[in-house]
């Protein structure tokens, strides 16, 4: 059962929770919009130095940016509804709440899809015409995926306004002390609308992330086998960049997949409101993107480089400091 749709007493929510629900969360997005800003503020001194900027690098520069913004939403929403939770029960500001953040929510899923996509056909070796194809025009080819993933999400998101995923319920509770039954309305999710359009916003890039991890595990394989029979050693940047990109894919499905089961948890709305299932939902959810992008950074050897180089400069600061 959802939320209620008319104005009742809350139960009260234990102050020990309350903090546990909005610090934990809060300082994943923090920390997540940290190292965005860092992705972000990376490739922009890149692009302001080179006047050029690579097709990876505009991909992670407009996912770390969405993300930046889911996070900032992740806060503001999770604020207001343990705070202020009838103004934001109330059916305007909720469906508002929940328009912004699914559509948040859908474009970093497709934006991380693409960019897993991008480095299986950047970094993958197969020599069907097909795939030679797409990797010859892949990098003018994003910028239009990217621009279609948004209005896809957008499509998808944009109906939460029109109730398709709710069904109304009219009953009526007893009165404590009195025979007076009074009328309450209760929203209940609609799971066939719910399945339907989530589906076809999630499942899509998890089919994505997935033929992306096959491809590159299969193009190792064969790598490492022309390797072998060159005699030439099992170890080259090639097979370095496989391993680095599957490795990458590889924690982001696990991520993904958690994310997953969290969200379509949240959106059902199977578990109560403020209970300890709804509070773990929220902290995997607020987990997935801080997450991601940390392995994005660890993972990529030019955001990797300049992190060591900030914290040298920053010890290096503190010592003349003292």
């Amino acid at each position: 059962m959802a939320r209620i749709t008319t104005d009742y007493t809350d139960n009260d929510i234990s102050k020990l929770f309350l903090l546990i629900t909005l610090i934990v969360p809060g300082i994943e997005c923090i920390t997540g919009m940290i190292g965005n800003g860092f992705i972000v503020t990376t490739n922009a001194v890149e692009w302001f130095r080179s006047k050029t900027i690579s097709t990876s690098d505009s991909i992670l520069t407009v996912l770390s940016c969405s993300r930046i913004l889911l996070q900032f939403w992740m806060i503001m929403e999770n604020t207001y509804s343990l705070v202020f939770r009838l103004s934001y029960n109330q059916n305007t500001l909720y469906k508002t709440f929940k328009i912004i953040y699914m559509f948040l929510t859908y474009s970093n899923l497709w934006f991380a899809a693409w960019l897993s996509v991008f480095y299986c056909v950047r970094i993958a070796n197969f020599t069907h015409p097909l795939f030679l194809r797409l990797r010859w025009r892949i990098a003018g080819l994003m910028p239009w995926l990217l621009c279609l993933s948004v209005l896809i999400s957008l499509f998808c998101s944009l109906p939460l306004s029109k109730d398709i995923y709710n069904v109304y319920v009219n009953t009526s509770i007893q009165v404590s002390s009195s025979n007076v039954r009074e009328k309450k309305y209760f929203t209940e999710t609609n799971v066939v609308n719910l399945a339907i359009i989530y589906n076809l916003t999630i499942f899509i890039p998890l089919i994505m992330f997935f033929c992306a991890a096959i491809l590159l595990i299969i193009s190792l394989k064969r790598h490492t086998l022309q390797m072998k029979s060159n005699a030439t050693g099992t170890r080259n940047p090639s097979m370095e960049a496989h391993m680095r990109a599957i490795k990458a894919i590889s924690f982001f499905f696990l991520l993904y997949i958690v994310n997953f089961v969290a969200l379509i948890l949240y959106m059902a709305n199977v578990l109560k409101t403020n209970s300890f299932g709804s509070a773990l939902c929220k902290i995997i959810m607020a987990a997935y993107p801080a997450g991601h992008s940390v392995l994005l950074i660890f993972g990529n050897p030019k955001l990797r480089r300049t992190l060591k180089n900030l914290q040298y400069n920053i010890k290096f600061s503190l010592k003349v400091w003292k």
